[in-house]
């Protein structure tokens, strides 16, 4: 009997797939390629599996069960989401400083000022306004812009690439080439740094001196995509959530001091990774009483151990006053995202200042008409008409 595939339908817009709840912890599925291999559903196995090193990010090891457009090339060097220790390590170990907690509420401020800028200029066009170009969107890649040291001018071709290399129905050359054209830009910018460097962290790997152009390039590239897709989806979609539960809305309205909770809240409830992480068993590893051979690609849902009854208290109900406390949306083990704090800053001060300023903030078009995200890696809308 032929393994399923990955669920993916889902039957409302902020809900996993149902039949992903139906799936026992650990079975077996079809990836896009026709490789039979393993889904994790559950929160214990997935820390599990995710805190494994016999479980490899390596990416030319690496499946999809959604995506039939990865070129599974060789690792590029400085590529470390896709690498294992020693090689994941050593590039880390370089980054972490930067991403503090210390140092991201250096940064308070300024995401302050820039999200504040922001709302002035919704006010100023007016209502009906998209959500997602106008807020959503610039808010966080300005701050990664500033951040990395990348002119903020340059937006619009970086995130045309961004969303190619993150599409699920991208062809394998068009993968290739947006992915070719952000190392190129960051390759151009590693050289100015070079002859003007200033104090943005690009210039620091510049001046560190122990990184080739190569590797700095696909740092510098990972960083920039990570560093605004994310956040602005869970800005966009977040936002969609609170206009479509009424009865949350009224609570952080009424108590702006429950957005840190609700941040958590949401970021659990939604878990915009919607197909979860990649992982190849680089030995056999006896899990749930099955046995994962060496070669066999594994997918682990984020969204169904966020979901996971055993794990939180009435999982499928968006609670902001809950305890979200242990979710996975930032994944786990030594791949967690390095910048969660700055990305729980962003959505701090996004939905707590766009609900005090906007106190009538409601959305433009029906919920049913809102397009979604469901062509893309990283879940959210394409669109949010808002008006107030």
């Amino acid at each position: 009997m032929t393994a399923p595939l990955m669920p993916q339908q889902r039957t409302t817009p902020l809900d996993p797939p149902p039949d992903l709840a139906d799936r026992g912890p650990l079975s077996q599925i079809t990836f896009a390629d026709g490789t039979v291999g393993w889904l994790v559903t559950t929160h214990q196995l997935t820390r599990a599996v995710l805190a494994d090193p016999r479980f490899s990010s390596r990416g030319e090891l690496r499946k999809s069960p959604v995506r039939d457009n990865l070129t599974n090339e060789p690792t590029k060097p400085g590529m470390f989401i896709a690498q294992d220790a020693p090689d994941h390590t050593r590039y880390r170990r370089l980054l972490t400083g930067q991403f503090t907690v210390r140092r991201m509420n250096q940064l308070i401020p300024r995401v302050q000022e820039i999200t504040n800028d922001h709302v002035d200029s919704m006010r100023r066009h007016g209502a009906p306004a998209d959500l997602v170009p106008q807020f959503a969107l610039p808010i966080p890649s300005l701050v990664i812009c500033e951040l990395l040291g990348v002119p903020y001018a340059d937006r619009a071709g970086f995130q045309h690439d961004s969303s190619r290399l993150l599409s699920l129905t991208a062809s394998q050359q068009e993968v290739r080439a947006a992915a070719e054209s952000i190392e190129n830009y960051m390759l151009d910018l590693i050289r100015m740094k070079r002859a003007r460097p200033d104090d943005a962290l690009m210039s620091g790997l510049v001046a560190e001196g122990s990184l080739t152009d190569e590797e700095m390039s696909n740092i510098g590239l990972l960083l920039l995509i990570a560093g605004h897709e994310t956040t602005a989806n869970m800005l966009a979609l977040g936002t969609y959530t609170l206009l479509t539960n009424p009865d949350q809305l009224q609570l952080l309205r009424e108590d702006p001091g429950l957005v840190t909770n609700a941040v958590e809240e949401l970021l659990r409830y939604l878990t915009i990774v919607h197909f979860g992480a990649a992982r190849t068993a680089i030995e056999d590893v006896e899990l749930d009483g099955h046995l994962i051979k060496a070669g066999d690609p594994v997918a682990i849902s984020l969204p169904a151990a966020n979901r996971d009854p055993m794990r939180f208290i009435d999982a499928n109900r968006l609670e902001l006053n809950g305890t979200p406390t242990g979710h996975v949306a930032f994944g786990h083990g030594i791949h967690q995202c390095l910048g969660q704090q700055l990305a729980r800053i962003e959505m701090r001060i996004g939905f707590t200042t766009l609900l005090r300023e906007f106190p009538a903030l409601r959305l433009a078009i029906a919920p049913q008409e809102v397009p979604m995200r469901d062509d893309m890696a990283i879940y959210g809308v394409h669109s949010l008409p808002v008006a107030w």
